[in-house]
């Protein structure tokens, strides 16, 4: 039979003294006589205790494990970051807790209550729709939470985005530099905070253009490729009433340039097209595709350093909000329009 592993209670009985004790003594929370810390040692040794470092942590009030909220871990987007976001903790020795949502609602409240109740130092959290107000309470109940990438309205938290207005600016820049006048948005809902800043960067490019208000169209989905898809079939259902299109994810753009081609429009010599992520192998597309790129390696290493770095006593520190540049990467899928 195998053999029952020595408990801290067996310690405590073979040393004459409390479990308590014994715990205080080998966390360090406790000074005791000599004698006393002399027959606890003893009992250590004599019956071959190894102490839990799980136990011990708890003991210490911490876990040295970050939870990590997701709502999908196949997009390359999200795998990217969580990647990045491991190589941190596992730089910090920390342990990483992993909990992919699919993007549900329920499924985010459910993690988040859950890991309220667990020994986890701290949460990453990451969404990817709009909040009607559950998320944000229950995130401002959990405690020492980052929200990361997409804003969680009234969450009273620390907030680490990318600089989503000026990637709508450069984009914008780009396409108006190669004559464009005419654009559409193809982003998701409205009430994100990243297609709301990524538009108005985009809108603001135009307008320094003097590009009439007329000239800037907008279709809002969901940030996938079937939304992408959708999206091209109604550009092309309306005549292509757009010369350019700013696609505001890398899913988006795959959709569109998916649809585009069946249909036999040719990029960018009937329309050009610039994406946003720039996470995948957009280099390898023909033409290969011009894209803003967020720093998303960048993005889960500060994540992380802001979990730890935040003074949780200070309610200015819990009222932060980070911007992570982005750049404009040019390929080949931008060219002046060849139609009026």
């Amino acid at each position: 039979m195998k053999k029952r592993a020595t408990s801290l209670k067996d310690v405590a009985s073979l040393a004459g003294v409390s479990v308590t004790t014994v715990s205080r003594l080998l966390n360090g929370s406790i000074e005791l006589p000599s004698q006393t810390k002399a027959r606890i040692q003893s009992a250590i040794d004599d019956l071959e205790y190894s102490p839990n470092p799980h136990a011990r942590r708890l003991s210490r009030g911490r876990s040295d494990t970050i939870g990590l909220v997701v709502p999908d871990i196949a997009n390359p987007f999200f795998a990217t970051l969580v990647s990045a976001v491991e190589e941190e903790a596992d730089r910090r020795g920390l342990a990483l807790s992993l909990y992919a949502t699919l993007n549900r609602p329920g499924r985010e409240i459910a993690y988040l209550s859950a890991l309220a109740r667990n020994h986890v130092d701290g949460l990453l959290f990451v969404t990817n729709h709009p909040d009607d107000g559950e998320l944000a309470s229950l995130i401002n109940q959990t405690g020492k939470v980052v929200v990361v990438d997409e804003d969680v309205p009234n969450a009273m938290v620390p907030k680490l985005f990318c600089d989503n207005e000026q990637g709508g600016y450069l984009a914008g820049r780009h396409l108006v530099e190669n004559g464009h006048r005419r654009v559409l948005y193809v982003g998701g809902p409205q009430q994100m905070i990243s297609t709301r800043r990524r538009y108005n960067g985009l809108e603001r490019a135009l307008k320094e253009a003097s590009v009439h208000v007329g000239g800037l169209l907008r279709y809002e989905g969901e940030y996938t490729v079937e939304f992408g898809r959708a999206a091209g079939r109604r550009f092309l259902r309306e005549g292509m009433p757009a010369t350019a299109i700013f696609a505001s994810s890398d899913e988006i753009a795959i959709g569109l340039i998916e649809v585009l081609r069946e249909q036999g429009a040719s990029i960018p010599r009937e329309v050009s097209i610039i994406g946003f992520d720039d996470v995948g192998p957009l280099h390898l597309f023909a033409p290969s595709l011009t894209a803003i790129r967020q720093p998303v390696r960048a993005m889960g290493q500060r994540a992380l350093a802001l979990l730890i770095e935040t003074n949780w006593e200070q309610p200015e520190d819990l009222l932060s909000e980070e911007l992570l540049p982005v750049e404009i990467v040019v390929r080949n899928s931008v060219a002046p329009p060849s139609r009026t």
